[in-house]
Parts: structure tokens; C-alpha cells; sequence
């Protein structure tokens, strides 16, 4: 077999055995010395299994090329284990001669983003500025989105700042950062200057900007970057679709939402997260549950925020038997585990329905302590229907030591006091209020009054 031929058959592999009977060819005729050889076997088979590539890197008996290395990074960058793309690139300078170059450095970047490794991505970056591509566009962009990762967004803004050159990614990194770090505002207000230097907007950027629109509940701002979308003639890929169908929703244009959604053919399971959620927080629950049936049976496997959606769905439609079912499929069929927010569910359902025994024993077999919005969902269902068990004062003690500053936590803990009959401790409690200088505040309305 000629060197043309094996190179046919390396770009035409694809599957796992079609690339171990190449491997085994290699070995064979001792090509594994040939640089360019061990480039194309591990650019062809990092792709298809990255355990195959590894050995076959592992075991050269030269050097491999710094592109192998690069190509090794960059798949293990992508993997569900990018910490190891961080060791083999500290295996590169610990145990060859090869400089790392630009092909490196942004792969080595997203991986400590993705690991969550600041003091890494930190040393990486000084090592960047040291052998000179700080000023290399695309190493530029990535750190933003690794500082962005470590919730660093005084570093990302700065890399932002500094850069002589930007293109569309560079805003859009920048846009995502302050979304990612919970800067609605400040990410709308690169948008703007963005806006100043002629840059136009890609599918990326206006994905970020409709997640603006969704933090900061605008409407009118939503419908601008639709009509944007449509009149541009920008191809409604599934990243864009979700991010409308989600502004709507979270706006509360529940049918706009699903219109997107019904018009869209290639959905994914954030898709039909975000549609069934939708559905569920504007009161669309049957919606919402015949909608997660219908995903069901289409083959997708729904995820921990999913079932949020559902459970909370069945809560509000008081449906315990079908809520209680949901939750036993999620743990017992999909093995999720569930987290606060699963729990808080179904100590909500149950206290909705009146049934107190039930939502106390989820309250108690939680494997963590439970937050307010829980303690607060059970007490305030005891006070509407418990009397008919003893009251868990310890409950009460452990919400005022989370929340001992919020008056309305009393107020409730001196309802259910009464409610069990311990008058004393009413009066304890409206001691503790006036102690603290605390005050219930009046109930208010976020509805726009338009009348003249």
C-alpha cells in the first residue's frame, strides 16, 4: 500500500474497527516513525475515538508533531473530560523540545474554563503574554469566555479592553461574558457600541442579545431583534428559535412562543425544555405535561431541568397522583437525582393539595437542608391546612436563622403559631420584629396602570 493510498483510506475512516485495522497496518510496516503519518492517523481518529488516538499517540516511539498534539488537545477540549487536555498540555513542555503556538493556546483556554481552573487559566495566560500572542485575535477571544467561566468579568472586560483588533466573535464573546456573569445591562451596552463601529450582529450575538431581553423582561427590545432576524433573512438555526421561544415565554407571550416552537423542525431537548417550562410558569400546565408526553415518544430523554418544569407544572394543577409519578420516573427510570428545586416541588404540590403528612416527609427524607422558598411553601401550607399534626418549630428557627432579616418570615412563622395555638410565641415573634426594626411590606403589583 502506497503513502497516497493509506492517506485515502485515514480521510475515509469511519468507524472505530476500520481505524484499529489501520493502526495494525502502521505498526506493521513501521510507519509509526513518519511524522506526517502519525498527523493524519490522529486527525482521523480523534474524531471517531478518542481512546484509539490516545494509544496510538501514546505509543509512538518518536516525537509526534505539535500538530498531533494540538489536534489531542483540541478533542479532549471538547470531551466530557477537558481537565485532560490541561495535562497534556503541561506533558508538552515538561517532556519535548515543541513550543506551543496559536493552534494551542485557545483549546488549553476553554478547557480551563470548562474545568473551572482559575490559577490554570491564569498561568496559561502568562505564558501567553510572555512568548507574544497576546495580540492574536482568536487566543483573545477565548480568554474572554474563560473569564467569563471563572464569573471574572472585571479579566474579560480588561482582555476585551486591550485588544487592537476585534471582529463579530470578539463582541459576542464579550455580550455572552457579561450575560454569563449577570450583566444584562452592561452586556446590551457593548451591544451598543458594537453597534457604533458598523459591526453586524451574527446568530451568536443575537442568541446573547434575546437572553438579555429575557433577564430584563423587555418585550418591545425582543420583537426588535425578531424583526431584525426576519428582515436580514438570518437563518432560524435551533440556538436562535430557542432563544425566541424562550424571550417569549419568559415574557409571557406564551402563543408567540409557540408558534416559533410549532414552526421550527430541527428542535432539541433545550427546545422542549424551555417551550414545556414556558407552558408551565404561564399557567399552561396540561399543556405543558401533554407537550412532555409528546417529547417522550419522539425519544428524547428529559433532564433535571425538565422535570422541574413538569413537577411544577402538576403542583399548580394540583395533580399529586401524575406529580408523584413524574418523580418517581425521573429518579427511578432516568436516574436523576434530585436537587432542591425537585424537592421544593413536591412539597409545594403536596401542600397545595391539602395533604401535610406527606409534604413534611419530603420535607424531612431531603438529603440537604432545605432552603427558604422551601421552608417558606411547607409553613405556609401548615397555616392553611395543619392542623390536624404538631407543628416542627424547628422549621420555623431554621428559616428566621436563613432569613433573619426578612419581616414577612415573622409575620408567617406568627401566623403558624396561632394557627398551633402558641400565643406566647406570637408575641415572641412580634418582639423579634420590633427588635430588628422590621416591617411586613404591603403586597404591590408590577401591572402598568394605563388609565388616564
Amino acid at each position: 500500500m502506497d503513502f497516497r493510498h493509506l492517506l485515502t483510506l485515514l480521510q475515509h475512516s469511519k468507524t472505530a474497527t476500520h481505524l484499529l485495522q489501520i493502526y495494525s497496518y502502521i505498526l506493521k510496516t513501521s510507519r509509526n516513525h513518519d511524522e506526517l503519518i502519525i498527523s493524519k492517523f490522529i486527525l482521523a481518529s480523534s474524531s471517531i475515538s478518542i481512546d484509539i488516538a490516545r494509544q496510538f499517540f501514546h505509543n509512538s516511539p518518536v516525537t509526534p508533531p505539535l500538530f498531533a498534539w494540538n489536534t489531542m488537545i483540541k478533542e479532549y477540549s471538547k470531551s466530557p473530560t477537558p481537565s485532560e487536555s490541561i495535562k497534556l498540555y503541561s506533558h508538552l513542555q515538561r517532556t519535548t523540545d515543541l513550543q506551543p503556538d496559536k493552534f494551542t493556546y485557545p483549546f488549553v483556554l476553554k478547557s480551563c474554563g470548562r474545568c473551572l481552573l482559575f490559577a490554570a487559566g491564569g498561568s496559561v495566560h502568562s505564558e501567553i503574554l510572555k512568548v507574544g500572542f497576546d495580540l492574536d485575535r482568536f487566543i483573545n477571544n477565548t480568554l474572554v469566555r474563560m473569564y467569563a467561566a471563572f464569573g471574572s468579568i472585571g479579566f474579560a472586560s480588561q482582555v476585551f479592553d486591550e485588544m487592537t483588533e476585534r471582529d463579530v466573535v470578539s463582541w459576542s464573546s464579550m455580550i455572552a461574558a457579561y450575560l454569563t456573569c449577570k450583566y444584562p445591562l452592561d452586556a446590551l451596552s457593548v451591544f451598543l457600541d458594537m453597534k457604533q463601529v458598523n459591526e453586524k450582529p451574527n446568530s451568536v450575538t443575537l442568541v446573547s442579545l434575546l437572553s438579555v431581553c429575557s433577564h430584563l423582561v423587555n418585550i418591545k427590545m425582543g420583537e426588535s431583534i425578531h424583526s431584525y432576524i426576519l428582515t436580514n433573512g438570518i437563518k432560524l438555526d435551533v440556538s436562535l428559535a430557542t432563544a425566541l421561544i424562550e424571550m417569549y415565554s419568559t415574557c409571557g407571550y406564551i402563543e408567540k412562543a409557540l408558534l416559533i416552537f410549532n414552526s421550527t423542525s430541527d428542535k432539541n431537548l433545550q427546545s422542549w425544555t424551555i417551550m414545556i417550562s414556558g407552558l408551565a410558569e404561564n399557567g399552561h400546565g396540561e399543556q405543558a405535561i401533554s407537550l412532555f408526553n409528546e417529547m417522550e415518544d419522539l425519544g428524547f430523554i428529559p433532564d433535571a431541568v425538565l422535570f422541574s418544569g413538569i413537577l411544577s407544572a402538576c403542583s399548580h394543577l394540583g395533580l399529586v397522583e401524575m406529580g408523584q409519578k413524574y418523580f418517581d420516573q425521573m429518579v427511578n427510570l432516568y436516574n436523576i437525582e434530585p436537587t432542591m428545586e425537585h424537592y421544593g416541588c413536591m412539597v409545594d404540590m403536596f401542600g397545595r393539595a391539602g395533604m401535610i403528612e406527606e409534604a413534611y416527609h419530603v420535607l424531612k427524607s431531603m438529603p440537604m437542608e432545605p432552603n427558604a422558598i422551601v421552608l417558606r411553601s411547607f409553613i405556609s401550607a401548615y397555616k392553611n391546612y395543619g392542623s390536624m399534626i404538631t407543628f416542627d418549630d424547628n422549621l420555623v428557627k431554621l428559616l428566621l436563622e436563613i432569613e433573619p432579616d426578612l419581616g414577612s418570615n415573622y409575620v408567617l412563622s406568627a401566623n403558624v403559631s396561632s394557627v398551633s395555638g402558641y400565643w406566647s410565641e406570637v408575641d415572641d415573634v412580634r418582639d423579634a420584629m420590633k427588635g430588628k426594626g422590621l416591617k411586613k411590606v404591603s403586597g404591590r403589583s408590577w401591572l402598568q396602570d394605563n388609565r388616564s
